[in-house]
């Protein structure tokens, strides 16, 4: 009998889940005759999908948190000289003191990087050491060795977590693959971890990947695409009308999704969403038609920021909360249902236009041929010399945009009627060169992602 080949899957937090687990990725597997096991660090219980898995321990030293920070940095410095370009120091992980225990951690990090700012091969070499030397090296490495894997997939390259049994597979010649798991991830220099092969959004990040790590080789990298859009193209015409029902989804009504961004990225989110409120309740009073807004907050949003606007444009307004569940402190605890995907997908067919702050939505609302309108003016109160409109836009990844009528500008409060208008009346232009975009940045046909992961995963068996 031939030996089956088998992958070892880790996850490490809901965008893995999300990912890998909740799409057709495991039956795909299945299919094309691999064996495979979830090393699995959230607290989502894969069996509840029939989805094999063993526990993943989410403690890792201090030591090697500490210095994966200051590799961050270190590197960040190293892309602003090599690029010409201060837009990387906005990543930096530099974190206030707020208590004697956080001066403590962050005068380490300060050491680190004074230490190895020449020589990150040290650093990387001492990162290492801190997993090799814990006390979870001996279990992590009978483990691998008991489920004897082909090859070893990492579902993203940033996690503490996945040094250790990365360090244990190199050990024992398994070959290893990650996947970059977004868009506007390698800048910003999350790339922790080292991998046989590297599996990308498109040749955009492919060549990203190599500017940035140019001990990378081509052949190591496959381009594949990303999962997180296959369920634009999977959910139901009963999944639509069990959606409408749900949330009274009126056929003679426009509607427009905010999508919320979490509190780092849009530290006054609120703000926008009660201006759009505004904009909307004086076009409703001018106009023979009516327009209502679907709320979609960050999944890992949990604050009560918005609860002001929600209450006082509630005539106007629906809140669709994410399928997300917070089971427990930590951001990597707050992980996605099988469902929220879906529900996602649902809520953008119903609207006929996504307004938000600069985020992958607008990929999103691309997949159902909807135009999305980009916030770009500074709320009140805002100290711009942390947090600026102008930064955000400035971030790399949105370099890739083909041409600014990607989205639609909304440059201050006063243009959200005439912008929200143009959306509405005007979407053609503005999904078409979306479209490009999506293209630039996103593998086609984005459906077949999962598909191409298989395959790629394949190739790289029969090569090793």
């Amino acid at each position: 009998m031939i030996k089956k080949e088998k992958v070892l899957v880790i996850i490490t937090d809901g965008v893995g889940l999300k990912n890998f687990s909740y799409t057709k990725f495991p039956d795909l597997l299945k299919s094309k005759g691999f064996e495979f096991n979830y090393w699995n660090s959230t607290p989502f219980n894969l069996e509840k999908l029939d989805i094999p898995s063993i526990p993943l321990t989410r403690n890792v030293p201090l030591k090697t948190d500490l210095l994966k920070r200051a590799k961050i940095d270190i590197e960040l410095d190293f892309f602003s000289k090599k690029f010409k370009s201060n837009v990387y120091h906005y990543f930096k992980s530099s974190k206030k003191s707020t208590n004697i225990k956080s001066f403590v951690k962050n005068l380490i990090v300060n050491f680190y990087k004074i230490k190895y700012k020449n020589s990150l091969s040290n650093l990387l070499l001492t990162l290492d050491r801190s997993v090799v030397n814990s006390k979870h090296y001996q279990d992590t490495f009978e483990i691998i060795k008991e489920q004897n894997p082909s090859l070893l997939f990492c579902t993203n390259q940033r996690s503490s977590n996945l040094i250790l049994p990365l360090f244990v597979a190199k050990k024992l010649q398994i070959p290893t693959v990650c996947f970059i798991f977004s868009w506007d991830n390698l800048p910003k220099a999350t790339k922790i971890i080292s991998t046989d092969y590297y599996l990308v959004w498109s040749d955009f990040m492919k060549n990203e990947l190599l500017q940035y790590y140019p001990n990378i080789l081509e052949r190591q990298i496959h381009v594949v695409g990303s999962p997180q859009f296959e369920p634009h193209f999977t959910s139901t015409v009963n999944d639509l009308k069990i959606f409408k029902i749900k949330y009274n989804i009126k056929a003679n009504v426009k509607y427009i999704l905010f999508s919320g961004d979490d509190i780092t990225t849009s530290p006054k989110d609120e703000q926008y969403l009660e201006a759009v409120c505004d904009a909307i309740s004086h076009i409703n009073s001018k106009s023979s038609f009516r327009i209502e807004i679907l709320f979609r907050r960050c999944p890992v949003d949990f604050s009560a920021r918005y609860d002001q606007a929600i209450k006082k444009h509630s005539s106007i307004l629906t809140e669709i909360k994410p399928y997300w569940e917070k089971q427990g402190e930590a951001w990597n605890s707050i992980i996605p249902t099988k469902a929220d995907p879906t529900l996602l997908a649902n809520t953008i067919s119903v609207c006929d236009l996504v307004i938000n702050l600069g985020s992958s939505m607008v990929f999103d609302a691309a997949c159902h041929d909807k135009p999305c309108a980009y916030i770009n003016f500074n709320p009140n109160g805002i100290d711009i010399k942390k947090w600026s409109v102008e930064k955000i836009y400035s971030f790399i990844h949105f370099k890739s945009m083909p041409n600014k009528d990607a989205v639609i500008w909304i440059n201050s409060k006063e243009e959200l009627k005439d912008k929200i208008l143009e959306g509405l009346n005007n979407p053609h232009k503005y999904v078409h060169n979306a479209k490009k975009w999506f293209e630039i940045i996103n593998q086609h046909p984005p459906q077949k992602a999962t598909e191409r992961i298989v395959g790629a995963l394949r190739a790289i068996l029969y090569k090793s």
